[in-house]
């Protein structure tokens, strides 16, 4: 199972490095059902691993021009702050044993099927937006910068909702940060695939230090090796990212999210 795992993992580096999320979504499944990582310790080396193979990635996108700073900033700062807040203080204070009767629900299965529930509902928007046809006519100037700011509005706020999804589920996020540059920015698929790797490898790292906070143990050599395996899928996206366009771009990342999601929750509750 260990060596399954760690070939899951290329896998994830693989995926995060084409379509700029769901990276985590594959680690966290590989920790808790291939390495039999505890669910709660899983989403804090989720946010390790995820950070830093993200890191890696974000660096090529960033040589070619296809990292939106500014715009990565401002989704970054409100998501890094609650990132922080709810793995060094709001998860350390949930019960494991959150509803006892009639039925039992645990810590473990409410982070997992919480986690697919998000990833259901990022997928359908983000089928949405591949396939809409219609075309809408240019907007006037004044209109134009209404909509860059409630677009700017929109991204803090979802920045912040995206920092407590990332603290509790161990999500880098991906999977909501992409449909937010793209529907509220307007930004082009790859460059919002670009600045999601961003965006994830600063706030999941910072976020992280949040568990060393709380006194995370480190496994070695898992992790370690996690890591290389990663990174190793991560180089070999670079080989084959280039060869998709946005719009099928967009549909492996909902078909691929859609999958899991399905998997998630037939696996936590039936």
């Amino acid at each position: 199972m260990f060596i399954l795992g760690y070939l899951a993992a290329i896998v994830m580096g693989l995926v995060l490095g084409v379509i700029g999320g769901g990276g985590s979504i594959l680690t966290v499944p590989i920790l808790v059902y291939l390495m039999g990582i505890d669910a709660t310790v899983a989403t804090g080396y989720s946010l390790l691993i995820v950070g830093t193979t993200a890191a890696f990635g974000a660096i090529r996108y960033f040589k070619d021009g296809l990292v939106d700073v500014k715009a990565s900033i401002i989704f970054a700062i409100p998501s890094i702050i609650a990132v922080y807040l709810t793995r060094a203080y709001l998860m350390p204070a949930i019960p494991n044993e959150i509803i006892s009767t009639p039925f039992t629900v645990s810590k473990n299965m409410a982070i997992m099927v919480l986690f697919a529930l998000l990833m259901l509902s990022s997928a359908v928007l983000m089928l949405r937006k591949a396939y809409a046809k219609t075309e809408e006519p240019t907007p006037s100037a004044d209109v134009a910068t209404e909509k860059k700011q409630a677009s700017f509005v929109f991204i803090v706020l979802e920045g912040a909702v995206v920092g407590v999804v990332t603290g509790i589920l161990g999500a880098g996020g991906g999977f909501l940060i992409i449909p937010a540059l793209v529907l509220f920015m307007n930004m082009p698929m790859k460059t919002a695939v670009g600045s999601s790797l961003f965006i994830i490898a600063l706030k999941s790292l910072l976020g992280f230090t949040g568990d060393l906070q709380a006194g995370i143990e480190l496994e070695v050599p898992l992790l370690p090796l996690m890591l290389l395996a990663t990174c190793l899928g991560m180089a070999i996206s670079t080989k084959i990212a280039g060869k998709l366009d946005g719009t099928a771009l967009q549909k492996i990342f909902a078909v691929f999210t859609l999958v899991i999601a399905c998997f998630i929750i037939t696996k936590e509750l039936i």
